[in-house]
């Protein structure tokens, strides 16, 4: 086996882990507007869900990827 690490890191960057937040919470407030039969709360929540992985694009660009300049990765 070799010493060198073949994990590209997929899930360790702050870019990622805003994504899953932002997608998360639109997911769990748009179930409870759901069972609470709130229609424009839905659609509310199901647009930010959209938004989630957008801000995650815009925040790699900006560095704070995997690979980015601005990402410190930490040891484990």
């Amino acid at each position: 086996m070799s010493a060198e690490s073949s994990d590209p890191g997929h899930g360790h960057s702050p870019a990622a882990w805003t994504a899953v937040i932002i997608m998360l919470v639109g997911f769990v407030v748009g179930v409870f507007a759901f069972w609470f039969d709130q229609p424009w709360i839905v659609v509310a929540c199901a647009i930010v869900v959209v938004i989630g992985p957008i801000v995650g694009v815009i925040m790699a660009k900006a560095g704070y990827g995997v690979n980015g300049p601005k990402y410190q990765p930490k040891g484990h």
